[in-house]
């Protein structure tokens, strides 16, 4: 795809959600995309692949949850995989600070070109699983922001997002169309010191793609209990 075919396909799409993006962040986007699908030809990053679904399935998607998005803010995208939905959130706004974590280092090594090439300096990789990076003080309670677009069920995930955030602090659940696991969750959520506080339902533009957006925010303190070892959360979540 030339770069005018993708600018138009992505500013008409992104123009309905009420973002705008200039030609630095298209450039920033279309190096993306590139550096994705030659990466992807020789390390499994990505099942999408083609240029159009890429603009919709993985920018448009991760950019969803921009809405919630402070500018200025202090996000941390665990299980970031290919960098969806952090780089595309931190190509959109550029002041946000940025940590993307991901426990394989194929990924991260993927991540630090696409960093590197468009000079991002306000991203931060880190290879680490979930659970240490909640254990560990320097990012414990530490962000205004946490994300995860559909690594894992709520109820785990949110013994991965709940300890990084402060309180007041919010996580952002990316979810596809199906969210019975919402009321599995509600369990572990209050116990990590979060509540439900928005539930949004979203349709991307020009598709029939539904995606569902929950919000937690952090009210009290996680107790230093969690998150459990590694592993653990996924064979024995909270319920």
């Amino acid at each position: 795809m030339d770069e005018n075919e993708f600018k138009k396909k992505l500013t008409t799409i992104a123009s309905k959600m009420n973002i705008e993006i200039n030609e630095k962040k298209i450039d920033e986007f279309y190096s993306f995309m590139n550096l994705l699908i030659e990466w992807n030809k020789k390390v499994n990053l990505t099942a999408i692949t083609n240029p159009k679904d890429i603009i919709i399935k993985h920018f448009i998607d991760s950019l969803t949850i921009n809405k919630y998005i402070n500018n200025c803010a202090n996000i941390i995208d665990v299980g970031t995989g290919a960098g969806f939905p952090g780089i595309p959130l931190r190509i959109v706004n550029e002041n946000l600070e940025v940590v993307l974590v991901d426990a394989l280092n194929k990924r991260i090594n993927f991540l630090k070109e696409v960093i590197e090439k468009n000079n991002f300096n306000n991203v931060k990789l880190i290879h680490a699983r979930a659970e240490d990076i909640g254990k560990d003080n320097q990012y414990r309670e530490q962000f205004d922001i946490a994300v995860s677009r559909a690594v894992a069920n709520m109820n785990v995930l949110s013994e991965y997002l709940l300890p990084l955030v402060k309180i007041n602090g919010i996580c952002i659940f990316m979810k596809g169309s199906n969210i019975e696991e919402i009321d599995n969750s509600k369990k572990a959520i209050d116990v990590l010191g979060g509540k439900i506080v928005k539930l949004d339902e979203i349709v991307i533009p020009d598709t029939d793609i539904t995606r569902n957006i929950i919000i937690v925010k952090k009210i009290k303190n996680t107790p230093n209990r969690y998150p459990r070892k590694s592993g653990i959360p996924i064979k024995s979540p909270i319920i």
